[in-house]
C-alpha cells in the first residue's frame, strides 16, 4: 500500500471514489477540494495498491489543526486492512497536529446504524478517541473524534473561515456545538 499526494491526472479516479463514498449532503463541490489542495490549503492523498487508486484522504490544515475532512476506501478493498494501515500512517504523518474528523452519530436511530457503529469502532481501533463537541456543517450535525486534545469552537471556525473563504463562509453554517 502506498500513500501519495494527488496530482492532476489522478482526479478522475479519485472523484469516483469520493462521490461513491459520501452522500450528496455531505460532499463539498469537488472543484473546491481540487482548488484548495492546489492552493496549499489542504492535503489531498491517494491511497493506492499496486498502482490502482483504492482510497483517498483529504486533510485541511491550519496552525496545529489537521481536519480529516474526507477519508474513504473503495468498497471492493474494504475489510482487507488497507483503511487501517493508511489511517495509522496518516495519524503518524500528522502527529504534530491535533488531528480530528467528523462522523455520523452512531448512537441515534438510523437506517445505517450498524454501519455507523462499525465506522466508530474502526476509528477507535486506529487510535482516535471521542471529542466532547459536535460539529455542524451546513445542515448536517456530526460527532467528532481525534488524536489529540479537543478542538475549540473558535479554532474550528478560524480553520473553516480560512478554507472556504468569502462568500461561502457567509452562507454556510460551519461551527462546533458544545455537547
Amino acid at each position: 500500500m502506498e500513500l501519495r499526494k494527488i496530482e492532476k491526472p489522478d482526479y478522475r479516479e479519485i472523484k469516483a471514489i469520493y462521490t461513491g463514498a459520501f452522500p450528496p449532503d455531505e460532499r463539498a463541490p469537488f472543484r473546491l477540494l481540487r482548488k484548495r489542495a492546489e492552493q496549499g490549503m489542504a492535503d489531498f492523498w491517494i491511497i493506492s495498491e499496486e498502482g490502482k487508486s483504492i482510497g483517498l484522504a483529504y486533510l485541511v490544515t491550519y496552525k496545529d489543526l489537521a481536519y480529516l475532512f474526507y477519508y474513504a476506501i473503495d468498497p471492493s478493498y474494504r475489510g482487507q486492512g488497507y483503511g487501517t494501515k493508511a489511517l495509522k500512517e496518516i495519524i503518524e504523518m500528522y502527529k504534530n497536529y491535533r488531528l480530528f474528523l467528523a462522523l455520523e452519530n452512531w448512537k441515534e436511530e438510523s437506517k445505517n446504524k450498524e454501519q455507523r457503529i462499525k465506522r466508530h469502532d474502526f476509528y477507535l481501533n486506529c487510535g482516535l478517541h471521542d471529542l466532547p463537541y459536535k460539529l455542524k456543517e451546513a445542515t448536517v450535525v456530526f460527532n467528532i473524534m481525534g488524536s489529540g486534545n479537543a478542538v475549540e469552537p473558535e479554532e474550528y471556525k478560524a480553520l473553516m473561515n480560512r478554507y472556504v473563504s468569502f462568500p461561502m463562509k457567509c452562507f454556510v453554517d460551519f461551527r462546533i456545538i458544545k455537547d
